[in-house]
């Protein structure tokens, strides 16, 4: 009787802890160009829904990745999987791209340009009826603001309205996966930021699984649920765009995402000393070498009322304004004598005068603090 009793309970406990399969897995994957390694034992996922960015500079194996993602490269270690399902693995299968629901999008639209707009999306759902392709087709330009344009041919498009017809072509099909190689960055800014808009909002509504390959850190935290930073066919950090901007693993990481301003110090009694005030680094071997990167915006910069001390206080070196916010070039000045030049960002217009002196306070949530390359702390 207890058997009875306990059978159902395990069999529904077991239905409600699993696991939502992925809609893309690779695993340990290890990629080749002659003996340069381009992959080097990349794990990641794509959950269904999920719009993963795979963040990096050119060279470091991003796109090569996308490209086994798809199918366009041939697996040579690792396995590929899609939605729990062996797609790509060495010497067992290859299913070829046609065969993977797979939609793709690259930089170059690569549109047909002896078909209209509408039968270049017409195109991937040849196995509907015509009625249905044309419906289906309509609702995608619709989607992507270029239904107007349905018997227009691609010469005729501009840049931009050609990557979003060829965007239309590859969600038409409704496939499984999205894979989108830099698909906004041959568009100048204005454009990119809008087409970026209406591509993720089309995404979100049709409930595909992306994966996109960028190296503009900006669109990757606009765009991304989480985000994969890779350096040197490897992955350095993954996690949502705040934990890599707030809680970066690696100076790389820090570095990536803009402009940071560095200071260098020895732990004491684990802390760091800088020109800016002193920070914790407890976690850092005493007597160490530590890097501090702190970001621009960390600093908050406030006018004083002296003048002409600006060889005892910290002061202005020049004021530049970047529209949305200024730039402050500063000499800091710490209480030993030491001192640094620093760039700090301000919001809105702040336009101090050359040799203006002022006090700078951290917000330390944008301070981050490592062992220092080469120092003892990373020997």
């Amino acid at each position: 009787m207890m058997a009875t009793m306990t059978t159902p309970t395990a069999t529904r406990h077991t239905t409600e802890t699993a696991a939502p399969v992925a809609a893309l897995s690779l695993s340990d994957v290890h990629h080749h160009f002659g003996r340069h390694p381009v992959v080097k034992g990349v794990n990641l996922s794509v959950e269904p829904g999920e719009v993963v960015c795979l963040l990096g500079p050119s060279g470091c194996g991003k796109t090569t990745l996308l490209r086994i993602a798809a199918g366009l490269e041939v697996l040579q270690e690792g396995r590929v999987g899609l939605e729990g399902e062996t797609v790509a693995a060495p010497e067992r299968r290859h299913v070829p791209p046609e065969k993977r629901s797979v939609g793709l999008a690259f930089q170059d639209s690569a549109l047909f340009p002896h078909l209209s707009v509408l039968e270049n999306v017409m195109f991937g759902l040849k196995p509907l009826p015509v009625p249905r392709r044309r419906a289906c087709a309509l609702e995608r330009l619709e989607q992507l603001g270029m239904a107007d344009y349905a018997e227009t041919y691609p010469h005729m498009l501009s840049g931009g309205q050609q990557q979003r017809v060829a965007l239309a072509r590859a969600l038409a099909p409704e496939p499984r996966l999205m894979l989108l190689d830099e698909p906004f960055s041959s568009l100048d800014a204005r454009l990119r930021d809008r087409i970026r808009d209406d591509t993720l909002h089309v995404l979100k509504n049709v409930g595909a699984a992306t994966l996109l390959v960028t190296h503009d850190p900006e669109e990757a935290m606009f765009m991304a649920d989480r985000i994969a930073l890779m350096r040197d066919g490897a992955i350095v950090q993954t996690g949502t765009p705040r934990e890599l901007y707030c809680a970066p693993c690696d100076p790389f990481v820090v570095t990536f995402f803009g402009e940071v301003n560095e200071l260098y110090g020895v732990v004491e009694n684990g802390e760091v000393k800088t020109p800016v005030g002193t920070v914790e680094a407890g976690w850092l071997p005493e007597g160490s070498d530590a890097i501090v990167m702190v970001r621009p915006e960390a600093l908050r910069v406030s006018e004083l009322d002296e003048c002409g001390l600006a060889h005892a206080h910290s002061h202005v070196v020049m004021a530049k304004l970047l529209g949305r916010s200024s730039l402050i070039h500063l000499c800091a000045h710490g209480p030993e004598g030491d001192e640094a030049h620093l760039h700090a960002r301000v919001p809105g217009v702040f336009l101090p005068a050359e040799g203006q002196t002022v006090d700078i306070h951290l917000d330390l949530s944008q301070v981050f603090v490592f062992a220092a390359p080469g120092g003892a702390a990373g020997a």
